[in-house]
Order: C-alpha cells, then structure tokens, then sequence
C-alpha cells in the first residue's frame, strides 16, 4: 500500500509542477514503480492511479502537446486543484491549528503546512507538552479498521506465538492502539505495536461480532498496557494543572478529587516500566504515592539510577 501511495503522491506532484501536458510514456519512465513493468502492466496500473485520483477529487486531464493535437499528455490544472477559501473565522483558525498541535502520529507532531493553508498562522515558542500520541503505523491501522468494518480474519505473531483472531474492534488508550477479538480461547485483546507479521485475511464477512460487545469497556477494564505480569494497584496523585489531562486518559478509574483541584487515582498496572514511562510525560505534575517499590522506580528513573 505504501508504495501505492508512493506512486500516486509522485504522478501528482509531476503533473502539478510541469509546464505542459505529460506524456504517459515521460510518466513511465520518470515516476518510480512504473518503469520496471511490461506495457500492458504500466497501462493498467496507471489507470488505475488515474482513477483514484479522480475519485478523490483531482482533475487530471488529458490535452494536446501541440497545435496538431495528434499527441497528448497528461495535465492537473492547479486552479481546479486548489481547494477553495472556506471562510473560517480566526477562532476557528486557531481551534484548528490547537487540534493539529495536540494530536501526534507516529510520535511526530502534526506538520502545521495544512493549517497554514487554510489561512492559520504559525505559532511561536514551545509546543503544547500536553498532547495525543496516537502512536506508530498509520499503515498498519488502516488494515486492520478495514478488518473490523469489513469482518475479516487477522492472522500475526504476538511473543513468538502465532494468533489468528476475529477483530471486532481498534481502539486507542494511554498511548497505544489495542485490536479487541475474538479466538479459539475466548475473547482477547492484543496491543497493535506488539504484533508482528499482520495479515488480513481475503474473505470478508466471515464471523459476527457479539452484540453485547462495547469496546469502550473492554479497554477500561485493562490491566495498565495488558503486560505480562499479576496487576497491582497503583496511586498516583496529579497536580490540579495536569489533572484534567489525567482524567481524559484513565477513563473510569477510581479517584478522589481534592478542593484545589488535584486528584488521587488508583489504577491496576501489570506493566510496570509502561506505566512509569507514561506518569513520567507529566513531569512534576504526576506523584506515584504507592506502593513504595513503584514509587522507588519512579525515584530512580528521575534520578538517572535505573
């Protein structure tokens, strides 16, 4: 898929940036991935790139080379490319380049050329510490949404034991992308970065999802980061500066709110090091109160010692 992308994002950019039409035979030998095919595999993977572009929005036409119009090439006008001014106010502006800056992929923060686009200005001095990291592989989550909607078996690696599961859902939580399923030993639930080898299987429609089945739920009752390990419970104390943030990523844990705005959770952790590594992001606004061996860990990871 990547290299489909790779493809099309190529042809476009061409066609945008050349000063005439281009002939298909320039395209075939300019644009990686076309050139190494026979005839008859170029001419149907290019219409195929044609037609998705198409129905994406993206007027690529088909003109003369020259005033005998015997030959044409290929063209994208970039006046019917271009997306039209949608009038938003400056609020909305600013609404929008706030959403972009708290939303990471891949660990990387959202790259502020879209918004500048629509007429938003670049922000100046550090970036919010406070974001969503919707973590890594946007290829791979892309294949298995496709699995969910379309009910289609997932085969893959998880701990050097192969799973095949049913997926009925995908959903993020601290961090972390989770694929909840169903398999021959009952329901399950595996963290997407910790599976390997993924394959999605051809057939769709093949099993049906339970009714009963809310995926919120499942993901709230998980023991932290569903490590390996026997859960224990943890309290942690986040300052009333950090608090809201904390609340909107624990979901339904118990906790206690204080009058100065701060709150004390307890949340059941089976691992240890994710769970320190995620209290840590909160810097001085997060104290782990127990139990002493986790707080201790979180003293030595501050201290360089561990």
């Amino acid at each position: 898929m990547r290299k489909v992308l790779e493809r099309v994002i190529n042809l476009l950019a061409m066609l945008l940036t050349a000063s005439r039409p281009v002939a298909a035979e320039d395209i075939r030998r300019t644009i990686p991935g076309y050139s190494a095919d026979s005839d008859e595999a170029f001419h149907r993977m290019f219409e195929r790139d044609k037609d998705l572009l198409r129905r994406i929005g993206i007027p690529i036409e088909l003109r003369p080379l020259d005033g005998w119009e015997v030959d044409q090439g290929y063209v994208v006008d970039p006046n019917a490319y271009r997306l039209a001014d949608p009038g938003l106010t400056d609020e909305e502006r600013a609404a929008l380049l706030l959403a972009a800056q708290m939303v990471r992929l891949g660990g990387e923060l959202a790259a502020p050329e879209a918004v500048l686009k629509l007429g938003g200005a670049r922000t100046t001095g550090a970036v919010e510490p406070l974001s969503a990291d919707l973590g890594l592989g946007a290829e791979t989550l892309g294949e298995l949404f496709g699995a969910v909607t379309e009910r289609r078996l997932v085969t893959f690696r998880y701990r050097g034991t192969s799973r095949r599961i049913a997926p009925y859902g995908l959903g993020h939580r601290r961090g972390h992308w989770y694929l909840v399923g169903g398999t021959n030993d009952g329901q399950r639930t595996y963290r997407v970065d910790r599976m390997e080898a993924i394959q999605v299987e051809g057939r769709t429609g093949t099993f049906r999802r339970p009714s009963d089945f809310d995926l919120k739920t499942v993901l709230d009752h998980l023991a932290w980061e569903g490590g390996p390990n026997a859960a224990t419970t943890a309290k942690v104390r986040f300052s009333p500066e950090v608090a809201w943030w904390a609340s909107r990523q624990l979901g339904s844990e118990a906790r206690e709110t204080e009058d100065d705005g701060s709150i004390t959770v307890t949340v059941p952790v089976s691992n240890p090091a994710s769970f320190l590594g995620w209290v840590l992001t909160f810097g001085e606004g997060a104290e782990v109160l127990a139990p002493p061996e986790l707080r201790q860990s979180v003293i030595n990871r501050v201290k360089g010692l561990a």
